[in-house]
């Protein structure tokens, strides 16, 4: 059965690969308190770009906000005098608040995620007991995508490629050359995401991963979050296709489904939860919105005793 949505996306990457017009200026930017990396992503034939999984960064000790993340983001558009068309999240994130809210007041630009961020608003929904008010249709954000999707930053265009497994409104962008995978996938060495967040499953992803593979072995590959490894103690953020189809420590070659998923099941019963996944998820799952103001005029967050 043809896959349209992959189709179109070798497309893309291949007239990327034939043309430097088409290959996308990427700049990253590595958040040590999350190991969460966020891109800029610019059309080399003019000012258009895109933010890609920008972090608020958060104390939870103190329960204080801080917006030196962002503001790298900021001075480096401001300083490349870029037009800021989309503000993109691969996925409601368990480990990191969104800028989003706060990029698109000082920079403009749409708010997109995937269209199953309705899942992942029903289910933490009820976590938090976020009550009537909390809208769960994904209005909260300017955009919702399916697979296959397509849009444009300037000049480029960029599809959209639905990967769930690690959570149900995972997507990958593709653009031009570029695939920003999420957390779908990680460096080879460092192998895949987890799959034991309420909707995630391990067959998913591995099915998902498959799908990316089919992309050419050329394609440059960024990750969302990157630790080292043993072997590797310094973080790293870029790989191609081919390197993740040959070498991934998890999802390759050779490794079946079942593999895999024995594989991430034992390694996820061993892991503990992200240690912002509380705040992170209520935040997140209202496009990086705070809560609202409480009658003493302060923001609150929830702690759901034996929620997760």
């Amino acid at each position: 059965m043809p896959d349209t949505a992959i189709d179109t996306a070798r497309d893309v990457v291949r007239a990327a690969l034939e043309s430097s017009s088409n290959r996308p200026i990427v700049k990253a930017f590595f958040d040590d308190a999350t190991n969460t990396v966020s891109y800029v992503v610019q059309d080399p034939g003019g000012k258009s770009a895109a933010i890609i999984d920008s972090v608020l960064d958060f104390d939870a000790p103190s329960g204080r906000t801080q917006q030196t993340s962002a503001q790298a983001l900021m001075d480096y558009v401001r300083e490349h005098d870029l037009n800021i068309e989309w503000i993109l999240e691969t996925h409601a994130h368990a480990d990191h608040l969104s800028a989003a809210p706060l990029l698109q007041e000082r920079l403009g630009g749409r708010l997109a995620i995937g269209a199953d961020i309705r899942i992942v608003q029903d289910v933490f929904g009820k976590t938090f007991n976020a009550g009537s008010t909390f809208a769960r249709d994904g209005s909260q954000f300017d955009q919702l995508f399916d697979d296959g999707d397509s849009f444009k930053i300037g000049a480029l265009t960029a599809v959209v490629i639905h990967t769930p497994g690690h959570t149900p409104a995972c997507l990958a962008y593709v653009i031009g050359d570029a695939v920003f995978a999420g957390d779908t996938m990680f460096m080879p060495d460092a192998g895949t995401a987890r799959c034991d967040f309420p909707g995630g499953d391990a067959a998913s992803l591995y099915q998902s991963i498959r799908r990316l593979h089919q992309l050419p072995d050329e394609a440059r590959v960024f990750v969302c979050h990157d630790y080292g490894t043993s072997d590797r103690p310094e973080v790293a953020w870029e790989t191609t296709i081919g390197e993740e189809r040959l070498e991934n420590i998890h999802v390759r070659e050779g490794v079946s489904q079942d593999e895999y998923v024995a594989i991430r099941e034992a390694r996820d019963a061993t892991l503990a939860m992200p240690k912002l996944i509380l705040p992170s998820i209520q935040v997140n799952m209202r496009a990086g919105h705070l809560p609202e103001p409480e009658e003493d005029g302060r923001r609150y967050l929830k702690i759901p005793l034996d929620g997760l």
